[in-house]
C-alpha cells in the first residue's frame, strides 16, 4: 500500500493544514473487515420517508476527520443530492422527495441542470471515511478542507485549476470518476448541514495524483514564503 502517512505529513507542511485531510473510499463489498460502521442513531423518517445517520452525507467529511468509519445507503440516505452524487441512487429514485422539491421550488437549481451534476457510476456498497493518515486501505479520493489562503497556493500550483460550486458534495464524484483536482467555493445546504465555517471551501484530489499535486504545491509554498520575506522586508520601510 502507498505510504499515506508520509504524503499525509507532507501535504500538512505545504498547505499548512489545520485540518486532516480524509481519505473516502467506495468499495464494491461492505467494510466491517477494515473500518466500524458508523454508529449514530436513525431519526425519525421525513414525511417522504427520508432518514439517514447525519443530515447529508457531507457531514461524513467533518466525522471523518476524527476517526475513521464506513457507511452504507442508509446512512446517506436523508440528503436525496448526495445521496445521488455517490451512486446510492438515481435521479429517478429521488424525483418525488420533498427535499428534491425544496430546492427546485426555491430555484436554488433547475431541472434542467439536475441531470448534469457529476455522480458516482457504479453504486458502493459502502463508503468509508476517515483521517488520511490512518487509511486501512487505499483510498479513491482525498479530500480537503482549505482557506482562502491555501487554495491560493494550490492554485498556483495547478494552474487551470477547477472550480466548482453547487451542490459541494459532486467534487467527489468528479474526482473519482474523471480522475480531476476539483476544488469548490461550497454551497449553502452542505454549509448548514455541517455547519463547515464560511472561511472554508473544499477540494477533492484522485489519490492516485495526490504524489504529484504535493510536489507542485511544495514548489509554490516555496515561491510564497520566498515572496512572503521580501514582501514583509519591503514593508519595513513604511512602518
Amino acid at each position: 500500500m502507498t505510504d499515506w502517512t508520509a504524503l499525509d505529513g507532507r501535504l500538512r507542511e505545504a498547505l499548512g493544514l489545520s485540518v486532516p485531510p480524509i481519505a473516502i473510499t467506495f468499495r464494491a463489498e461492505g467494510a466491517p473487515d477494515v473500518a466500524p460502521a458508523y454508529a449514530s442513531p436513525m431519526p425519525e423518517a421525513a414525511d417522504d420517508g427520508r432518514t439517514g445517520r447525519v443530515p447529508a452525507g457531507c457531514v461524513f467529511w467533518m466525522e471523518g476527520a476524527a476517526s475513521t468509519f464506513s457507511t452504507v445507503a442508509a446512512d446517506h440516505g436523508n440528503c436525496s443530492v448526495g445521496s445521488v452524487t455517490h451512486g446510492f441512487k438515481t435521479l429517478e429514485e429521488v424525483a418525488g422527495n420533498g427535499d428534491v422539491a425544496a430546492l427546485l421550488e426555491s430555484r436554488w437549481v433547475t431541472m434542467d441542470v439536475v441531470p448534469q451534476i457529476p455522480v458516482v457510476h457504479e453504486r458502493p456498497a459502502a463508503v468509508l471515511y476517515g483521517p488520511l493518515v490512518e487509511t486501512p486501505v487505499d483510498p479513491d479520493v482525498v479530500l480537503l478542507r482549505l482557506t482562502g489562503r491555501q487554495l491560493m497556493v494550490l492554485h498556483d500550483a495547478l494552474p487551470g485549476l477547477r472550480i466548482e460550486g453547487k451542490p459541494q458534495c459532486h467534487i467527489v464524484a468528479v474526482a473519482k470518476e474523471q480522475g480531476e483536482v476539483v476544488a469548490s467555493v461550497g454551497c449553502q445546504l452542505s454549509r448548514v448541514r455541517t455547519a463547515m465555517p464560511n472561511s472554508e471551501v473544499t477540494c477533492a484530489i484522485p489519490s492516485a495524483e495526490l504524489g504529484n499535486v504535493i510536489d507542485r504545491v511544495e514548489t509554490a509554498a516555496t515561491a510564497d514564503r520566498a515572496v512572503a520575506a521580501y514582501a514583509s522586508e519591503d514593508m519595513a520601510r513604511f512602518a
